[in-house]
C-alpha cells in the first residue's frame, strides 16, 4: 500500500507532466487557432506525416488530414493505412494557413499528379501564405510548380538535383520566406517544432519539445 508521502511524490510528478505537455493552451486561449492542411497520397513516407501531425495538435494547431486519393483511408509507403479526417474535394483551401507535404515515394509523385493539389499549392503560393515540404517533395512537387525558384531550401539527397531553379542546403530544415522545406524523416521532429514556431510561437513549440524529451535527445 503506498504511503501519504509516496501519494503526494506521484500526484506532484503527474502535475509536472501535465503541465509540460498542456499547459501551453492556456496561454494561447485568447488566440486565434491556426490552421493546417496535410495533403496525403498513397506511399507517404509515415513519419514525416504523422510526427508534424501530433507535434502541431499538441501545440493547439488545428490540422486537417486530407486524403488525394477517392476514399478517406490512405496507404503510407510502409504499408500503414491511416483514416485521413477528409477528401480533397471537401474543402476550397482558401482558410489554409499552411499546406504541408510529407514525402516518401511513391507519395510524392501521386500528390505531383493530383490536379487539385497542384492548384491549391499554386493558389497558397501566389497569396503569399505558408507551404512546407520534405523529403522528395520539395524537388517532386514543389519545384516543377516553380515554387522554389530563387529560394534556398532542402530535401532527400539524391533529389536535389530537381532544384536546379533553388539553391540546395544540404540541411535538416531550410526556412526561405513562406515556405519550409525538410531533408527526410529524421528531419521530422525538427520539421514540426519550426513550423510550430512559426504557427503559434517559440516558447509554445519548446515546451513540446522539452515534454516530449526532444531536447534531452539533442543533448546526447
Amino acid at each position: 500500500m503506498l504511503s501519504r508521502q509516496q501519494i503526494i511524490r506521484s500526484s506532484l510528478f503527474t502535475l509536472h507532466f501535465s503541465l509540460y505537455l498542456c499547459g501551453h493552451k492556456t496561454n494561447q486561449s485568447d488566440r486565434t487557432m491556426a490552421k493546417v492542411y496535410v495533403f496525403l497520397a498513397d506511399g507517404f513516407e509515415d513519419v514525416e506525416a504523422l510526427i508534424p501531425v501530433d507535434v502541431l495538435r499538441r501545440g493547439g494547431v488545428e490540422v486537417v488530414t486530407v486524403s488525394t486519393t477517392e476514399f478517406t483511408q490512405v496507404e503510407s509507403a510502409h504499408g500503414v493505412s491511416i483514416e485521413a479526417d477528409i477528401q480533397f474535394d471537401q474543402s476550397d483551401y482558401s482558410d489554409a494557413d499552411l499546406l504541408m507535404l510529407p514525402g516518401g515515394m511513391p507519395g510524392a509523385s501521386n500528390l505531383f499528379a493530383h490536379e487539385g493539389v497542384r492548384e491549391a499549392l499554386k493558389a497558397q503560393f501566389a497569396a503569399g501564405k505558408k507551404i512546407a515540404a520534405i523529403c522528395a517533395s520539395p524537388a517532386v512537387v514543389l519545384a516543377p510548380l516553380g515554387i522554389l525558384d530563387g529560394k534556398r531550401a532542402t530535401c532527400y539527397p539524391g533529389f536535389e538535383q530537381a532544384l536546379t531553379k533553388a539553391t540546395y542546403t544540404g540541411d535538416l530544415v531550410t526556412v526561405d520566406g513562406n515556405i519550409t522545406t525538410g531533408e527526410g524523416p529524421a528531419a521530422a521532429f525538427p520539421y514540426a517544432y519550426e513550423l510550430l514556431t512559426q504557427l503559434v510561437d517559440k516558447q509554445t513549440s519548446d515546451q513540446i519539445a522539452e515534454g516530449m524529451r526532444f531536447k534531452h535527445l539533442m543533448q546526447r
